[in-house]
């Protein structure tokens, strides 16, 4: 009971000398988490504005926003709400970690630890994890990049190399893709060398009509005539933003010519103006008596007649054929 009692008297005697102190690093520590949880709701509130309200956006998010203006209405919907949660999250996230991660050692500093070997020690394992994630890592700061940059987004109909097809999602590690035959393809940021994009800006359709060895002067009046008519009619008026282009003979053939016609149209519009255009343009070609390519058909072989199979002599030198051989 005696030892008890003294140590009953220590710890009090010892709180009574340090309670000062105490009470000053408590109030530190909640002034220093305080802070933190401020500071970290004060810019996460700034990065909901930059990247999803409607006011002046920061620099390096403009050309965001410029280039989407391009895009039919639902398309930039989904596409600005798509990297801004993106971009946001990762703000967010990148935010939360720095800020608690600072006060989580000043408060350290502040209780008398020595941070030194905290810090070695994170500094250590974070080689470790980039050296053992390094295609995750990769795969993250791609994403993180393709979307600052702006290199395509939901909806755009891209050529990534090991795929292409039409923009479902973009995530900071896998793209998701949708080909022409319906199937889904999940490619990796950090595996994408080279885009192909499609839906930026504008395309240029280019129609291809075949011609036979005639009058090509007549042809190419026909073909400028017959575009620059379909073009202002609906539907393709509102999709074509530059008058049709009559490049010429584009390829010669022993069988026919072919003619080259170009339009500059909105993103993603250029094959459905390709096939109005080409139907519009050989109905012309058909009216205006132009004709097609000739086709040259291999000549075909006539069956040979049937010669009859030779004889086959028999052992004692008779013919199986003669009738005077049979004994008849």
């Amino acid at each position: 009971m005696t030892g008890q009692g003294n140590n009953v008297v220590a710890a009090a005697s010892w709180f009574a000398d340090n309670w000062p102190l105490l009470v000053t690093g408590a109030i530190q520590v909640v002034v220093i988490v305080a802070l933190a949880v401020v500071i970290r709701l004060v810019v996460h509130r700034m990065i909901d504005k930059f990247t999803q309200g409607n006011g002046d956006m920061p620099p390096l998010l403009k050309p965001l926003k410029e280039r989407a203006q391009q895009l039919p209405a639902p398309q930039r919907s989904e596409r600005r709400r798509q990297r801004a949660m993106t971009i946001g999250s990762v703000l967010k996230s990148l935010t939360t970690l720095l800020t608690y991660g600072i006060a989580f050692l000043t408060i350290l500093t502040q209780l008398g630890f020595n941070i030194t070997p905290i810090i070695a020690s994170a500094g250590v394992l974070g080689v470790a994890i980039g050296f053992g994630a390094q295609s995750l890592v990769r795969d993250f700061l791609s994403g993180v990049f393709m979307m600052l940059e702006d290199q395509y987004g939901v909806g755009d109909v891209i050529d990534a190399g090991q795929a292409s097809g039409t923009v479902e999602a973009v995530g900071l590690r896998v793209t998701t893709l949708r080909d022409v035959n319906g199937t889904v393809w999940y490619v990796r940021n950090g595996e994408i060398v080279r885009i192909g994009n499609s839906s930026q800006g504008f395309a240029v359709a280019v129609v291809d009509v075949p011609l036979n060895h005639g009058n090509v002067d007549d042809a190419l009046a026909v073909l400028g005539e017959t575009a620059e008519a379909a073009v202002q009619e609906a539907p393709l008026a509102d999709d074509v933003m530059d008058a049709p282009q009559v490049l010429g003979i584009e390829k010669v053939t022993p069988e026919g010519l072919t003619l080259r016609l170009t339009v500059k149209v909105r993103p993603g519009r250029q094959w459905a103006t390709q096939r109005a255009l080409r139907a519009r343009v050989m109905a012309a070609f058909v009216a205006a008596g132009i004709e097609p390519p000739f086709v040259r058909t291999p000549p075909k072989v006539e069956d040979e007649p049937k010669k009859p199979a030779p004889a086959r002599p028999r052992a004692n030198g008779f013919d199986d054929t003669k009738s005077s051989d049979l004994g008849g």
